[in-house]
Parts: structure tokens; sequence; C-alpha cells
């Protein structure tokens, strides 16, 4: 039965690919598989490739000589709530104009080339998740947006990790976006937002949270508090851009 299932699923793979053949999702130039990029739109993005934080995977200015391990300076003071946290590349006019449309604009057909890119992220990171965590959206906001783009982003996450996507142990109260808040109230704003509602799912295990894209960090920090009130053990998390500073 499994090799019938098997053969299904090729032969259905390339009935698809015969009718639609693969394009790159940003430009629709040819690609070799469906929901890959392009050469060209490859190289537009600022992946971080080069040295950052041991911990968070904040980049390093390119002229700065990191040794192995080295933390930024708020890791290096322990401030970090998570136990490593990647992104793939840097929040720019690149990464933005296809991160806003997947998260506001129905363009779902790029979670596949965004959780690629996540996972060539970790690929520093020796971790075994145990829960594959996408940050909850309040009901009020997945009902106006009809899909949770983390979760999407999860999907693929997960079936290389080999675990399960955990999409209700927690819940999140609904507030306004954070807009144009500071870095402090982006921490004060996101306080109290999240509640775990089965600690039972949560208690003593390793979890990987995923998001779109890390500003402050305010969620992931939020996040983390209550998983690790919950009884979690570790917590990373992966997202696909960040912002990081002008130097």
């Amino acid at each position: 039965m499994s090799k019938l299932r098997t053969f299904v699923h090729r032969f259905l793979d390339a009935f698809i690919e015969f009718l639609f053949p693969p394009a790159c999702p940003v430009c629709g130039a040819s690609v070799e598989t469906h929901g890959e990029l392009c050469g060209d739109c490859w190289g537009c993005f600022d992946w971080i490739d080069g040295a950052h934080c041991a911990c968070c995977g904040y980049p390093f200015p390119d002229d700065y000589e990191a040794s192995p391990g080295a933390l930024c300076p708020v890791c290096a003071a322990g401030k970090n709530e998570l136990e490593y946290v990647r992104a793939a590349c840097i929040y720019d006019d690149m990464s933005r104009s296809v991160m806003l449309p997947f998260k506001h604009g129905g363009r779902i057909q790029y979670a596949r080339f965004m959780s690629h890119a996540m996972i060539w992220a970790m690929r520093d990171v020796d971790i075994v998740p145990d829960l594959i965590m996408p940050v909850p959206l309040a009901n009020r906001r997945l009902f106006h947006r009809a899909y949770n783009q983390a979760t999407l982003l999860s999907r693929e996450i997960a079936r290389v990790y080999n675990a399960p996507i955990d999409f209700d142990s927690v819940h999140r109260k609904y507030r306004p976006n954070m807009g144009h808040k500071t870095h402090a109230q982006r921490f004060e704003h996101i306080r109290g937002v999240f509640n775990v509602a089965r600690p039972e799912c949560i208690r003593g295990k390793k979890i990987l949270l995923v998001d779109d894209v890390m500003t402050s960090g305010a969620t992931f920090a939020e996040l983390s508090r209550v998983l690790r009130r919950a009884g979690a053990t570790e917590i990373y998390g992966v997202v696909f851009c960040r912002v990081v500073r002008a130097n």
C-alpha cells in the first residue's frame, strides 16, 4: 500500500508540473521546483550568512572579527529569553516586498521558499524540538486575515524536524498592532497577551517558536515567559526576517 501511495503522489506531482510548470513565486521566471526562488530573486535578499551572535543570531558587522561562540551585548548580559533564535535574512525593502503580501495579501505561495530559508538559517544550531509552535494570532485577527502566516511557515519546518505542530495550547488576546511603538513600548504592550490553555501539553517540552518577522523580540520574549512558567524546558525561535539596526 505504501508503494502504491508513493507512486500516486509522484504521478500527481508530475501531472501538476505538466499543467503548471514551476515558476519563481516572486518574478515568475522558470525554476526547477515549485515554490523555489530563481537565482536573480535569491540574490536580492540580504541573507544572514556571515558572522552572527551564537545565541540570538544577530548579524555582526562585516568588519567584525567574531570568535566562535561570540555573543552580542544583549545575550552576553543574559537578557535573551530563548536558548537560540535564528533569522534567514534582514528586514529591508526586498524582504518587506514579500513578507507583507504574504502576511496581509494572501500570497501564501511564498511560504515554501520562506520556510526553506528559515530551515537553512538553523543550519548551525543542533536542536531536537518536541513541538513546533507558530506564534498564535488572536481570534479576531485570524478571522479578519483568514490564516495565520506563522502556521503556514511551520508546516515544512515541522516536516523536516519530524515534530508535531501545536496550534492551540496557547491562546492570544486581541490588542491593536504595535505599529511604530518604541522598543520598550513593544515589551509593555504585549505583556500578558498570551495564555497557556493546555499546560499538560507544554510541560517538559522543547519548543521551537515560528514567526515571520522579528522587530524587537518582544513577542518571542513574552511567549517564552509564559511557556517556561507552564513547564517548557527549552525554547528556540526562528523567523524569516529580522530588523537590524544600522551600524
